[in-house]
């Protein structure tokens, strides 16, 4: 079977909402990971009617749109797009205010703006990042050298579920991991004063959950090139969620881009191109000890 495209010239014979619609529904699929196909099936749809979708092409009806939308895990106003979904800031802002009522809104609000960031997170340091930047490797080196428990969220995930993560994924589907994600990292906060974690690349998928990384945790973006992210985890053998597309080098590129404004709120970026495991590993150590003013001689002793 031939080869959908997925970064077609433009044509002056498609509609420029539809093309900014379907240009967010690609850009929603690649943050989060998914394959068309995987897309598809959850919305419910042809894999040909998304590509249409994503392309710009035909005149797509708001209960199909609302079906993606639901399959996305998202908000309809997030695919037809409006000025609350346009920023990492305004999706946490939406994600925060759901479903509360105002005077819970107004107590919130002043608290964030009555007093600074819990002081304490800067003792729970929490490392983001697509698959391959060094995540587990890093954290492991930098939980050592500060003395610090080590806690790799996706074995925590693994644990609060009760089964690996692609059974996870088999049998509750997207939606099911991310309450486990949650659930593991509001855990872990709640558990450790202190700590280093390696979170999943795609945690900040979920802005409820990505908000509330940053407001319990120091988060550092372990940042690489396209070609690093993806040599590296070749080297490791693994090739989730992408096995199956021909075109897996841009996919990667896209969903970088789909992510790098959520990563960029990291309070520290730390860039591990062009450095040996060594000098990356002393470096960030350096880094975050100035940044959190955490040396080892303050740390707690390593669980």
């Amino acid at each position: 079977m031939d080869a959908l495209p997925d970064s077609p010239s433009p044509r002056p014979d498609r509609d420029a909402l539809l093309l900014s619609i379907g240009e967010r529904i690609r850009l929603l699929r690649l943050r989060r990971g998914l394959t068309r196909k995987a897309l598809a099936v959850a919305a419910g749809i042809s894999e040909r009617h998304l590509a249409n979708l994503e392309l710009g092409t035909g005149n797509a009806s708001i209960l199909v749109l609302a079906q993606v939308a639901r399959a996305l895990e998202c908000a309809l106003a997030e695919v037809i797009g409006d000025s609350t979904t346009a920023s990492p800031e305004g999706l946490l802002i939406r994600s925060l205010l759901a479903g509360r009522a105002e005077p819970e809104v107004r107590q919130m609000l002043s608290a964030m703006f009555g007093q600074g960031r819990d002081p304490a997170r800067a003792g729970r340091i929490a490392l983001v990042g697509l698959r391959g930047a060094g995540k587990s490797t890093l954290g492991q080196i930098l939980s050592a050298g500060l003395g610090l428990p080590f806690i790799e969220l996706s074995r925590e995930i693994e644990r609060i579920a009760g089964c690996g993560l692609v059974e996870i994924h088999s049998l509750v589907g997207s939606g099911g991991y991310r309450r486990y994600e949650r659930e593991a990292l509001e855990a872990a906060i709640e558990a450790h004063p202190k700590f280093v974690m390696a979170t999943p690349g795609g945690l900040v998928s979920e802005p409820g959950t990505f908000g509330r990384l940053i407001d319990g945790c120091f988060t550092v973006w372990l940042r690489a090139t396209p070609e690093d992210h993806m040599g590296r985890v070749m080297a490791q053998g693994d090739f989730r969620p992408m096995a199956a597309s021909r075109e897996a080098m841009e996919d990667l590129r896209r969903i970088l881009a789909g992510r790098e404004a959520f990563y960029a709120k990291a309070d520290l970026t730390f860039d591990t191109s062009g450095r040996t495991l060594e000098l990356a590993g002393a470096e960030l150590l350096s880094a975050v000890g100035v940044a959190t003013g955490i040396r080892p001689d303050k740390a707690v002793p390593a669980a």
